[in-house]
């Protein structure tokens, strides 16, 4: 089963556990896990990741090309996309919320994720009474797409990042 990832995936690894200075061997861990083909994501997180400006914006931009950022311009992935669209408008949510989430990358990240069968992986939680966000794991279940946290995936795929001395 392929993993597609969310921004906040790459994010929080920068910030917290996985920064670029503290553990290289994430880093490098994704450039191989990735070139199996069952790790992915999608351009529009590719382009949110850049436009931070940052290091991580650096490590993504030297992977623009790569063929893990997937594109979401296929028929069944804008059909499923245009569903997601009226449910979130159709659901409970606040309309700031509603449009918040509609013009990032999570909703192309679901339909991609339901297009090809793939898993969410994401830092987010699913929020049943959320009304002032649009929390992604909702949208997924909604979609009976499945989702995970970053960890779940580093188990799955049994990483191992030691300790080297220098």
């Amino acid at each position: 089963m392929k993993d597609l990832l969310d921004a906040n995936v790459f994010i929080e690894a920068k910030n917290r556990y996985y920064a670029f200075d503290i553990c290289p061997g994430f880093w490098d861990w994704m450039d191989h896990i990735v070139s199996g083909g069952d790790v992915l994501s999608i351009i529009m997180v590719r382009d949110e990741l850049i436009r931070g400006k940052d290091d991580l914006a650096e490590w993504i931009e030297e992977r623009r090309h790569s063929r893990w950022f997937r594109p979401v311009d296929d028929p069944k992935t804008q059909r499923i996309f245009a569903e997601i669209v009226a449910s979130v408008q159709a659901a409970d949510y606040r309309p700031a919320a509603k449009e918040k989430f509609l013009s990032g990358a999570d909703p192309w990240l679901v339909a991609k994720a339901k297009t090809l069968g793939a898993t969410v992986v994401t830092h987010e939680v699913a929020s049943p009474d959320a009304r002032k966000r649009v929390p992604l794991p909702n949208v997924c279940d909604q979609f009976n797409v499945p989702w995970k946290n970053t960890f779940e995936v580093l188990r799955a795929l049994t990483a191992s990042f030691t300790f080297r001395a220098d």
